[in-house]
């Protein structure tokens, strides 16, 4: 049972991703791919948790959490993406050529499907499993998603409203949370998920919880999150002092400047 929830849950969101090509390809624009990302996670887990029919209180508590997350971004992203192709999408499309169907069917919607599918396991894994108990450390992953959210929430939230200022445009933002990390909805977003891991490991047991927070972590920090935001930023006046004085991720107390 719990083999055959894993497999139909793969399955959906294999074909929730063919859906968003289709709509992609005819609309010339992949960054739509973006706004799936949120709501497909919330569709995978209350789909697998329907499967399994186990509605304990682990369960129900953590696809609620994911629910919380998954709607909120895909307002978020829903309200931020124009009509225009995201950068580097279009970027993409230049270099790809005639070949960019085919390449987005698979670098853009099948990877990001995949990826999905590793970041939520955890979840799928905890609706599959038929022992689980609400544990300290299932309350302590519950904790930390709290300050997650409270991070990538915040920290988008602040960002919108200073680029909402035109006086703002080519600056920086170092104030809020942004005077602690270059990236806070970043870093709350992984804090999110290893709460999530954590939470699930509290509550079964299984070790395979984290390669979730493993996941996206790295998706983040190394793939097409910070690195790709900071060679965008890199030649924006005020950044390199931004840079000299700010955590990258992690939020921590600024450093003196150099120039102090």
């Amino acid at each position: 049972m719990e083999y055959e929830i894993i497999v139909k849950s793969l399955g959906l969101i294999g074909m929730y991703y063919v859906i968003f090509f289709i709509i992609g390809t005819l609309k010339s624009n992949n960054s739509i791919v973006d706004i799936g990302w949120g709501l497909g996670f919330v569709i995978v887990a209350w789909y697998s948790l329907i499967l399994s029919n186990n509605y304990s209180i682990s369960n129900l508590i953590l696809n609620l959490l994911v629910t919380i997350w998954g709607l909120r971004l895909f307002t978020h992203i829903l309200r931020r993406n124009g009509k225009k192709e995201d950068f580097r999408y279009a970027k993409w499309r230049e270099e790809w050529g005639s070949s960019v169907v085919i390449r987005a069917f698979f670098q853009v919607y099948l990877l990001q499907g995949l990826f999905m599918f590793i970041v939520v396991s955890p979840v799928i894994i905890l609706n599959a499993s038929q022992n689980n108990n609400f544990t300290i450390i299932t309350i302590l992953g519950v904790l930390i998603w709290i300050k997650g959210f409270y991070f990538e929430s915040v920290g988008d939230y602040q960002l919108a409203q200073f680029k909402k200022n035109t006086q703002n445009k080519g600056k920086v933002l170092d104030t809020g949370l942004w005077r602690y990390s270059r990236h806070p909805n970043y870093f709350g977003e992984a804090a999110m998920w290893w709460g999530i891991g954590m939470a699930v490991f509290g509550s079964c047991g299984n070790w395979l919880a984290f390669i979730g927070p493993l996941t996206i972590t790295y998706m983040l920090l190394f793939v097409s999150g910070v690195p790709m935001l900071e060679k965008s930023f890199e030649n924006r006046p005020g950044y390199k002092e931004y840079k000299e004085v700010t955590s990258i991720f992690f939020p921590l107390p600024p450093k003196k400047s150099k120039g102090l």
